[in-house]
């Protein structure tokens, strides 16, 4: 989970889930518009971006699946719930970093 929120118990689990999933709604509220423009000019740049999204998704989803059936995200609900949107937000973050021309760090 990205966010520690440093408490024990059912509310502070539930609170980092919480904060992961806006990190990553926030990540994506960058990244949508930025791909979205890239398909609109079209031509092979922007085929690209629209084959290079579609794969990126399969492939997030299949990794996903692998983690969710290993046990890997926790076995609670809010730390299933972290779990996924932590999983999501490296790959959000990255496409947000290569969008905008920022190398990774």
């Amino acid at each position: 989970m990205v966010a520690s929120t440093g408490k024990k118990g059912a509310f502070g689990l539930w609170l980092g889930a919480v904060v992961d999933c806006w990190l990553l709604a926030g990540e994506a509220s960058l990244v949508v518009p930025l791909r979205l423009a890239r398909i609109a000019l079209g031509g092979k740049c922007g085929k690209a971006e629209a084959q290079l999204m579609i794969g990126e998704k399969l492939e997030a989803h299949r990794l996903l699946i692998g983690e969710l059936s290993r046990g890997e995200l926790g076995t609670s609900p809010p730390e299933i719930a972290g779990g996924v949107a932590t999983h999501y937000l490296g790959r959000v973050r990255a496409n947000r970093q290569r969008l905008m021309g920022r190398s990774q760090k």
